[in-house]
């Protein structure tokens, strides 16, 4: 039988398919289907271990929703907060207690002074939306469409799955 090696992509700014993730939301984000859903689903997609994190879910989809970073130390290496900066008081703090080395900020959800509470407590910043990567298969061609609207054309993508490979 032959094994197969897995293959990993690049993301943003040094973030890979290998990297582990944590989704961070709330109950809106997740259950009606909103960024932090939409996030979790395409790292899922491209192959990425990837968390749900929001209080007062238990389940969403079928996987287990964390409550709050702490209960995933030891298991996170990015967080992907989907949340306004005003929910975000004690992210830097959460990331770090957590053992999380980078943060991947969504569009609207960076500010100055987070940035200087990640540097200060040396963590990674990116900045960028993760549904630029997402990989739509299709029999034509053109495989990538980006659902943001304020993303280009040459934005890093991942490979869209076939036949249960990259």
């Amino acid at each position: 039988m032959m094994v197969r090696e897995k293959k990993y992509y690049p993301l943003a700014e040094g973030l890979t398919t290998q990297d582990t993730y944590a989704a961070l939301g709330d109950v809106e984000k997740f259950k009606k289907h909103k960024h932090a859903w939409k996030v979790w689903r395409a790292l899922k997609e491209l192959g990425c271990v990837v968390y749900p994190v929001a209080e007062e879910i238990q389940r969403i989809d079928g996987s287990k929703v964390y409550p709050n970073l702490a209960s995933l130390t030891g298991k996170v290496t990015v967080v992907v907060p989907c949340l306004l900066p005003e929910r975000l008081d004690s992210l830097v703090n959460d990331a770090v207690s957590a053992g999380v080395s980078k943060i991947w900020f969504q569009e609207q959800t960076w500010t100055p002074e987070l940035q200087q509470e990640c540097e200060n407590s040396g963590i990674e910043v990116i900045r960028g939306c993760v549904l630029r990567h997402r990989a739509y298969p299709s029999k034509i061609s053109l495989r990538y469409f980006s659902p943001c609207y304020w993303h280009g054309l040459r934005d890093v993508k991942v490979p869209a799955k076939r036949f249960g490979r990259y």
